[in-house]
């Protein structure tokens, strides 16, 4: 999770170059990577990787999927009720809040990979 809220501030690339630039599952795989956990870096390979979890069940370094019922972005939860997530080239990496409307409206579910 350290090395996710490293990143913060730094933009959004759809034809992302880590560590100068992310997206969703590149930044999600490279935090777990910090902790010897090989995720796939494509939401949706992503998605079938981890265990499913209930969202209010979420601990930090859990992943959440995104766009009903789809796996087609990811973030990581944080604790305190937030996330961090390379969302768009608008925001880039941030911390947010895990339950804003826009992440309430296209929750998909929850995960947590496997350690």
């Amino acid at each position: 999770m350290a090395y996710a809220l490293a990143q913060v501030g730094k933009p959004y690339s759809y034809a992302a170059q880590p560590p100068n630039s992310w997206d969703c599952t590149k930044l999600t795989a490279a935090a777990w990577a910090q902790a010897g956990v090989r995720l796939t870096a494509y939401s949706y390979v992503q998605a079938r990787e981890v265990r499913q979890i209930p969202a209010s069940d979420l601990q930090p370094g859990d992943l959440l999927f995104f766009f009903k019922n789809g796996s087609h972005h990811a973030s990581m939860y944080i604790g305190g009720g937030q996330i961090v997530e390379a969302s768009s080239p608008r925001s880039g990496v941030r911390i947010t809040s895990v339950w804003n409307p826009w992440n309430t409206a296209n929750f998909s579910w929850a995960g947590r990979p496997y350690s």
